[in-house]
Parts: structure tokens; sequence; C-alpha cells
């Protein structure tokens, strides 16, 4: 299909323009004018340009992408080689952040949330970019410890846990990635625990103070479903050839 044809789409489809971001959404860097095959991933780190390069591809799909607000936007060292990739190669490059983030069903926790088995009720925080609800059905009256080692089990990666690891879990808020910011909005709306990816000096001694834990579960490990979910959304809906790489990081 056309690349503008494929912009359009992905900007209806996450709309875009709705929300108030850190960086531009949608496309951020033309390639070539027709695109059959896409890599999707959730940072546009060097490994995932050099493999959309070794594959053939003829455009990237991240979460993380480039022309961060406040970031230096001088095109020198690491940038310079990953623009360079990128150009010297034709491959597109689109990135949706908070759009990615709040998608209702392709969002990173909409897939999060899916992943869990957690029944997202209600939003909350700027821009409504949290969700709260009921844990997993079966879990309900679980404690927060018992829904840390169901995170461990289906993310593959240990969590951390701070705060009473014995309080009973009946209504759980969740907001991916970097989002310990939203804990205390979390507590306000009714949350017995809330699920990010990273944590803070002080997200410790609000959940010790307040008595509702927190779990710090990795930003990439809890932003790694959303991207794999537009991949199979292309794939299924507009018969693209797309693939999900998961890169290894431990944060």
């Amino acid at each position: 299909m056309q690349l503008i044809e494929l912009r359009n789409y992905l900007d209806t489809l996450l709309d875009a323009s709705r929300l108030k971001d850190y960086c531009p959404n949608g496309l951020q860097v033309e390639g070539r004018p027709e695109v059959a095959r896409v890599l999707c991933g959730v940072t546009a780190s060097q490994a995932l340009l050099d493999r959309a390069v070794a594959g053939g591809y003829d455009a990237v799909f991240v979460h993380h992408g480039y022309f961060w607000k406040g970031e230096d936007g001088t095109i020198t060292g690491f940038r310079r080689q990953r623009l360079r990739t990128l150009l010297a190669n034709d491959i597109s490059l689109f990135a949706y952040h908070l759009p990615l983030d709040v998608h209702p069903e392709l969002g990173n926790n909409a897939q999060l949330g899916r992943l869990m088995g957690w029944q997202g009720e209600a939003r909350f925080a700027d821009q409504e970019l949290g969700w709260i609800g009921r844990p997993a059905a079966g879990a309900d009256g679980e404690t927060a410890a018992c829904i840390a080692r169901s995170v461990a089990a289906r993310l593959g990666r240990d969590p951390l846990l701070v705060g009473d690891g014995d309080r009973v879990v009946r209504r759980v808020a969740w907001c991916t990635g970097g989002a310990q910011g939203y804990f205390e909005q979390a507590i306000l709306a009714g949350a017995d625990l809330y699920v990010s990816g990273e944590i803070s000096e002080q997200t410790v001694h609000l959940a010790r103070e307040t008595g509702v834990p927190y779990i710090a579960a990795g930003h990439h490990a809890t932003e790694r479903y959303g991207a794999r979910a537009v991949a199979a959304h292309l794939r299924e809906r507009l018969g693209l050839a797309t693939e999900f790489v998961d890169l290894d990081n431990p944060v």
C-alpha cells in the first residue's frame, strides 16, 4: 500500500491528534512511497533499525520514537547514525507514544490488562491514561503479593513490590511505562494496588504511608504488547507482512 495511506490509517486508528504529548506522533521519518513489510518494536533503537535493514522492511513502527521535547536537537553521534540508517535505506519510521498507551483495544494498557485478566472499568490521571478495575476472574480477594507473582509469571520478569504485600486487592489500577507519577491519583481513584513500569524514590514512601502497595513491573516489560497488537492488526486488516521483535531490555 502507499505510505500516505498507511500514515492516514494509523493516524485515524490511534487518534494521533487527540492527545498532548512529548513528541510528534505519526510518521516521523519518511521513506519509500510504497509499504509492504513493517517491523514493529517498542523503541526505535539502532538494534531494531539494523533488523529492519537486514529483513528488507519498508517501515518501522514503534512506541518510543524520536524528537522528544527537551531533548538535544542536534543530529550528531548516535542520533546521526539512527537517522542515517533510516534515510540511507529509504525506511520510514512511525512512532505513537501516548496514543498507543490509551487505545481501548490495541493500547499498552488495554493489552497489559488483557494479558493479566484485569477488567478495566474506568480511567484516571492526566488525559485518562490510567486504567482501574477488577483483578482477574477468580483472583478477587488475592493479596498484592499474589498478584505480583502472577505479573512475574506472565511478563517473564520479577517485578518489585513495595508496601503491604498482604493487602487484599479488590480494585487494581495500572498504567504502563514510566507512570509512577500517577500513583497518588490511583490511590484517590480507589485502588488497592497500583502497577506501572518504573519506580521513583518517593514511590516507596507513598506506598508505605498510604497502605496501598505498588508494583514496578518494568518499563519495557509492560509496554511490549501494544506494538505487538498493532503488528497483528496491520497483518489481519491490511494484509501487510508484519513482525514484532522483542529486543531484550532489563528496565
